[in-house]
């Protein structure tokens, strides 16, 4: 195990420097940290292959990360940030996701039945696919290039949203090609449980560790005990979605966002910007950890093969994911540059696709077997493909808004401050 911890560490200090290197090209650091995934990764040099992948401790470290990444859109959860933009967020994120189901199921459905013979049903399921976006990518740019506006408050936000709206269509989704196939699929609790759990784990942790923070005056303490609580909401969530739920598809992020919201309501305002700068540093390496492990599974082969079908998904999916949210921000009375920029910066994939992607071929692959490689093949070279590009989009999108901070104000800020570029 020591063996494997050097290994992902040594990984983890060469993929940074990337990071660094990718910089001085006036590029997010997160494609060197994506890029160093990829190379060394098990399709790339191997330094970590599939069996430290799989390891239970490399497991629960990640989950421990994608929980503390969540403090970054929880501590900004306060009712008076809520009352201005939450009903927009909210509408925004259902017309997007709703747009892009509908948009990519009609496009595949089209290709799959009247051009290629393939069984209707595999139409639906890439809609659903197509929905979760990668929060873990749009916080580490909305950090490095410390973006603040009304775009960045809805994006934030509406990128967890999205992982837990692609859960649950998802889950219908599969739970329907299930009866129409004859297939047992998950049981009627299963998806009430996706949502519930992560916000009641987090919510509890969270209101006992702000009472404990409304005693603690120690800046130094009140870090230790969000870390303390954040270990305390992974380990409740490793439980459920390990011994409890019929797949593992519990939302981490989601957990660490209800978490920090919930002491972020109790604490002081003053001593919770306190808090976020002292916290600084476990964000951004849970995001530098996060996106080495969103590029590890991602085989950087899969672009020379990338054919018609992998062309037209990462080109409905953008299409239905710019139209969704231009609409339902219009709709919302959202402000004009979230609007017009607000569906460039929602286009990163989530790793979540590839686990979605995994769950469908192992249900399917005994009744279509000649068929589920063209979803996997489809969904795993996207995946490689729209994440460099949506990454380049997303930094647009938020320099267009006027919100990424490139200026030289911005360059000028000591690196003590949070969300310093390129600090850990």
């Amino acid at each position: 195990m020591m063996t494997e911890i050097v290994s992902v560490l040594l990984a983890l200090a060469i993929s940074y420097l990337f990071g660094i290197l990718v910089t001085k090209l006036h590029l997010p650091a997160i494609l060197g940290w994506l890029v160093g995934g990829m190379m060394l990764g098990p399709n790339g040099f191997g330094i970590v292959d599939n069996s430290i992948i799989s390891a239970g401790w490399y497991s629960v470290a990640m989950d421990v990360f994608e929980c503390a990444a969540g403090l970054m859109i929880g501590m900004t959860l306060v009712p008076a940030r809520l009352r201005k933009s939450g009903r927009g967020i909210v509408v925004t994120t259902l017309t997007q996701a709703i747009g892009t189901f509908i948009l990519v199921t009609a496009v595949f459905i089209a290709v799959f039945v009247f051009a290629a013979d393939i069984p209707w049903y595999f139409a639906p399921i890439m809609g659903a696919v197509a929905l979760a976006t990668a929060p873990a990518p749009v916080l580490s740019v909305v950090r490095e290039y410390r973006s603040k506006g009304p775009l960045t408050d809805t994006l934030v936000p509406m990128a967890a949203l999205d992982d837990v709206i692609g859960v649950i269509v998802f889950f219908l989704v599969m739970t329907g090609v299930a009866a129409h196939l004859s297939i047992a699929m998950v049981p009627w609790y299963f998806l009430p449980l996706v949502l519930v759990v992560p916000l009641f784990i987090g919510v509890v942790v969270g209101h006992f560790s702000g009472i404990v923070l409304l005693h603690v005056s120690s800046r130094k303490k009140s870090v230790l005990v969000v870390s303390v609580g954040i270990l305390i909401s992974a380990a409740a969530g490793y439980f459920i979605n390990v011994d409890v739920l019929p797949y593992p598809v519990l939302s981490f992020l989601l957990v660490g966002i209800a978490f920090s919201a919930s002491f972020s309501n109790i604490v002081a305002e003053k001593r919770l910007e306190e808090l976020m700068r002292d916290c600084s540093p476990l964000l951004g390496l849970s995001l530098v950890f996060l996106l080495f492990d969103l590029g590890c599974p991602m085989d950087y082969h899969l672009v020379i093969g990338a054919g018609l079908y992998t062309l037209i998904y990462i080109g409905s999916r953008a299409f239905g994911k710019y139209a969704g949210a231009f609409f339902g921000a219009r709709a919302s009375g959202l402000p004009k540059s979230v609007q017009l920029n607000l569906g460039l910066t929602i286009l990163p994939h989530s790793g979540m696709s590839l686990v979605f992607t995994g769950i469908a071929v192992s249900v399917l692959a005994p009744y279509a077997p000649g068929f589920t490689s063209v979803l996997q093949g489809t969904i795993a070279s996207a995946a490689v493909i729209n994440e460099v590009l949506a990454v380049l989009l997303l930094r647009a999108g938020l320099k267009n808004a006027g919100e990424a901070g490139c200026d030289e104000a911005a360059k000028k800020r000591p690196p003590s401050e949070e969300g310093g570029r390129n600090t850990l």
